[in-house]
């Protein structure tokens, strides 16, 4: 039978040595760690672990041990189990970089990504950056996104354009590899 899986979120106003003491606790209880990703939302933490419970530690028990240790630290947990049977099975696809820059203005995710999930382009990765003022610079959002092979490729494009025209946006589509050749120090 496989191990439980287990998502854990954590939450609060970012310091050194939150993942430390996340994967102090889990590996203290021999949870494996499955997978992380962690980022700082200007002075806030965001972190999401996947991991697996061994046998005889419930989450419920593993939740209340993580409360403990964090909420000391000002940290909010929040645990949800993984069922193998709830996972996306996503269609064939290509994988893109969607990168855009303009001023900020209310509505910029919400358009941009709505035109994505009409499509059904799945957005694997996002990190946007709203400095403020109209200096696009300072105004920046990358979606690491899949194209699923089914859909319209020019139909999408030509969307997505208009989309990004509409809000006063530049646009950039280019597959990933040629992304990261291109930034590729």
């Amino acid at each position: 039978m496989p191990a439980e899986k287990v998502l854990i979120s954590v939450l609060g106003s970012d310091r050194p040595g939150i993942v430390a003491a996340v994967s102090r606790v889990l590996s203290e209880n021999e949870c494996n760690i499955e997978d992380v990703s962690q980022t700082i939302l200007q002075s806030e933490f965001a972190g999401v672990f996947m991991a697996s419970l061994p046998e005889g530690l419930s989450m419920e028990a593993l939740e209340s041990k993580l409360t403990a240790h964090l909420q000391p630290m000002g940290l909010a947990v929040l645990l949800r189990p993984v069922k193998e049977s709830e996972k996306y099975q996503a269609p064939p696809s290509q994988p893109f970089v969607i990168t855009t820059f303009g001023p900020d203005r209310l509505g910029l995710v919400a358009g941009m990504t709505e035109i994505m999930a009409r499509f059904g382009v799945n957005i694997k990765n996002l990190r946007a950056a709203f400095r403020g003022g109209s200096d696009p610079r300072r105004n920046v959002m990358i979606y690491e996104v899949d194209i699923p092979l089914h859909i319209d490729q020019q139909a999408f494009r030509k969307a997505l354009r208009q989309r990004a025209d509409d809000l006063g946006l530049d646009l950039s589509l280019q597959h990933r590899d040629i992304f990261e050749a291109v930034h590729r120090i």
